[in-house]
């Protein structure tokens, strides 16, 4: 037997002040979405020589609710969805602030991102160059 919630009453993370302060370790970052139900659901791949990350984030305008930041190799997403108040059912939408960051790879150009939304998905694409190989021999000259 499934039990409901009362319209009134919103659901509560399992440890909310524990989801808060891994949010001010960003090597924690990845923990972080086990404890938040405001989750942004993110995918991420390289496609055609650019590093892509879609997030699944509908129900904003992404020109007023979305804030892009690049910081020391990491991308950060985030968006916020207002409540309407103009009912009074049930709602299990999610509102309020969703943040996500991810670590662009070593070879990110972090000055030709682009950022596209379309049905929902926010797609961020960032030109990645071919890596370097992994290991350099020097040549030793003898004197």
């Amino acid at each position: 037997m499934t039990t409901a919630l009362p319209a009134t009453q919103k659901p509560h993370t399992l440890f909310p002040e524990f989801s808060e302060f891994l949010s001010a370790f960003p090597a924690f970052a990845g923990i972080r979405p086990m404890f938040d139900t405001r989750l942004m659901r993110l995918e991420d791949e390289t496609v055609d020589g650019r590093y892509e990350v879609r997030a699944e984030i509908p129900g904003i305008d992404p020109v007023k609710d979305v804030d892009i930041t690049v910081r020391d190799g990491q991308l950060t997403i985030k968006a916020e969805r207002s409540e309407k108040k103009e009912f009074d059912g049930r709602s299990e939408f999610t509102y309020g602030s969703f943040v996500r960051t991810v670590s662009l790879p070593s070879n990110a150009n972090e000055d030709d991102i682009k950022a596209t939304y379309d049905k929902g998905i926010l797609t961020v694409s960032v030109p990645v160059s071919e890596p370097a190989p992994e290991e350099k021999h020097v040549k030793v000259a003898a004197k």
